[in-house]
């Protein structure tokens, strides 16, 4: 095991930043767990003086007076989320509700032992922490709103109060690439499909295996879809379609697992005929070893194992193995549509996130992403119809908007103006395929002019994740000049 070095990675410029970074990362908070971390801001804000509240639904409000001279500025709100994704190598112990995250430095990056770091959206909450605590950083009126859920479903987004916030910009510090200003993003839906079948027992003369694709690099399942990283249920499908053609039988299947993580591990328990079985794992592995080549470039430590275990009780029926595995392969997964306005951006796309088949219960999970919402609309409708032409039930849920681009904001050309001044280069203004939460939050407050920005975080939602540190560098310095530099109220 890697020597924690949370204690060094605390020292780290700006420690601002770093030592709030490593506080936060003491406390658990998994999405829908995040009783600690809320109490934790709450104290926090309070042992500062300022006033802090929750609002219904959890999320946390903190409101810091302008310093002297700033006062009629206009009001800004900083926004990130309470919550991380909670993913996690197979052969690391670790429990999320319980252990903070051990944390590891590696050349230019922090990184995590084993596990998603929490950068995402740990960074951009402890930029706000390092804000809110300042003595000696100019800045106008603050109002610093730390969501909930916000990788699970958005929750704390989509129940935010009005009226709660005077703020007339909003910064969202949630993206992860340093040289990128954000300014519009995919909406989103989840779609559930599940259903029964019978079982039956095993046949006689049969041998059972275990089949276990691992090593995917996984990541994003907006930012990182169009990488065309291998999704671990649509490669397990693959196998167990090759196989069914001579005989294999599924007892069970547990693939991927959160929605917004592209899958990077799936299991399988089958049974072959005896007399068939070499036969049939050689064209499995032949199988492997194509896929394999096929995923080279994008996932270089897949492996796929064949291994001998013992007899499972049941199996699925044939013909329902036989029309799940044929609707798992007609699901689309990937990219669906790229945008025709913006070069280069996603516009709708689908992670077929987790595949679930055991006591006669099948769940698979989607999140379906657009920035277009008649796109996303038809997407989720293909989805529906597999399923359904499958004879699985189909519920939609979660829905949420997505962020429309505002090119014309005075923010944007405020910032666009000082990253030139202060790096001699155009930033990119872009657009994401991530589900931001500011489409959300617009729809509470219309009038807000928002911009999302942050440091080069890489591998986010999985246990490759990393954050660079003279990105966190660059980040900080640009966002106090930001405050500096925002507009008077009119």
């Amino acid at each position: 095991m890697k020597k924690n070095q949370n204690k060094e990675i605390a020292q780290l410029q700006p420690r601002e930043i770093w030592e709030n970074f490593v506080a936060l990362n003491a406390i658990p908070r998994p999405s829908k767990k995040e009783e600690k971390v809320r109490q934790f801001m709450l104290n926090f804000g309070k042992s500062l003086g300022l006033e802090t509240f929750e609002d219904k639904i959890g999320n946390v409000i903190i409101k810091k007076p302008a310093t002297p001279g700033m006062e009629n500025r206009k009001t800004v709100a900083l926004q990130s989320h309470l919550d991380m994704v909670p993913q996690k190598n197979k052969d690391k112990e670790h429990d999320f509700e319980k252990d903070g995250i051990d944390m590891l430095i590696e050349g230019d990056w922090v990184t995590a032992d084993g596990t998603t770091l929490g950068a995402d959206n740990g960074i951009g909450v402890a930029a706000i922490m390092g804000l809110l605590a300042s003595k000696d950083i100019p800045h106008p009126p603050l109002e610093a709103l730390f969501t909930i859920d916000e990788e699970t479903g958005m929750t704390g987004a989509q129940e935010l109060e009005e009226g709660i916030l005077d703020a007339e910009i909003m910064l969202n510090l949630d993206t992860e690439e340093d040289d990128e200003l954000d300014i519009g993003c995919a909406g989103g839906i989840d779609i559930s499909a599940t259903g029964n079948y019978s079982t039956e027992q095993v046949p006689e003369n049969y041998m059972a295996y275990k089949i276990h694709v691992k090593g995917l690099t996984g990541g994003h399942s907006g930012m990182d879809i169009h990488l065309y990283r291998g999704n671990a249920n649509k490669i397990m499908n693959r196998l167990l379609y090759k196989g069914a053609q001579k005989g294999l039988r599924v007892a069970e299947i547990h693939g991927g697992g959160l929605r917004n993580a592209i899958p990077r591990e799936s299991e399988a328990i089958v049974v072959l005929p005896k007399d068939q079985a070499n036969e049939i794992i050689k064209d499995l592995k032949n199988l492997g070893d194509i896929i394999k080549i096929e995923q080279e470039k994008q996932d270089p430590n897949l492996e796929i194992i064949i291994q001998e275990t013992e007899l499972p009780k049941n199996i699925m029926n044939k013909d329902a193995q036989a029309s799940l595995i044929k609707t798992v392969y007609a699901a689309h997964n990937g990219v669906y549509r790229m945008s025709p306005d913006i070069e280069d951006l996603v516009e709708t796309s689908n992670n077929v996130a987790q595949v679930r088949v055991e006591n006669g219960e099948i769940q698979i999970e989607n999140l379906t992403r657009s920035s277009v919402e008649s796109t996303k609309e038809d997407l989720a409708n293909t989805l529906k119809s597999a399923y359904e032409l499958g004879g699985l039930k189909v519920v939609m849920s979660g829905s949420y908007p997505g962020w429309k681009p505002n090119p014309n904001a005075q923010i944007l050309s405020v910032m666009t103006d000082l990253y030139k001044k202060l790096y001699a280069e155009e930033p990119k203004v872009v657009a994401c395929h991530a589900g931001l939460e500011c489409g959300i939050i617009k729809s509470h407050y219309p009038n807000m002019e928002m911009i999302s920005f942050g440091p080069t975080i890489q591998g986010a939602h999985s246990p490759d994740e990393r954050v660079n540190i003279k990105s966190v560098q660059k980040f900080w310095d640009y966002l106090k000049e930001t405050l500096k530099n925002i507009p008077e109220k009119n």
